[in-house]
């Protein structure tokens, strides 16, 4: 099965409603890798590595986020890079 690599910018309310930790919870149920952290523009920004089930619930998941959040619009784009696990990186 191909691994897929995706760098995310998640937009809306992001900030504040645990997306971070929610989304490094909900990662390691599905075996993704990399990382997230808040932006200072108020985005949460990440990169997701997995199989391309696990890439695609993750993705779903990026849309609604945690209850609070209100996610307005995900961006994504190809990224490379090799991770071995989720980690949740400080704010930048």
């Amino acid at each position: 099965m191909s691994t897929q690599t995706l760098h995310l910018v998640i937009h809306g309310r992001v900030q504040g409603v645990w997306f971070r930790e929610s989304m490094k919870q909900q990662a390691e149920q599905l075996g993704i890798r990399g990382w997230v952290m808040n932006r200072a523009d108020g985005c949460v920004e990440a990169v997701i590595q997995g199989n391309e089930p696990a890439i695609a619930a993750m993705l779903a998941w990026t849309h609604a986020g945690p209850p609070l959040a209100n996610v307005t619009q995900v961006e994504q784009t190809a990224a490379a890079g090799e991770f071995t696990a989720f980690q949740k990186r400080p704010s930048a």
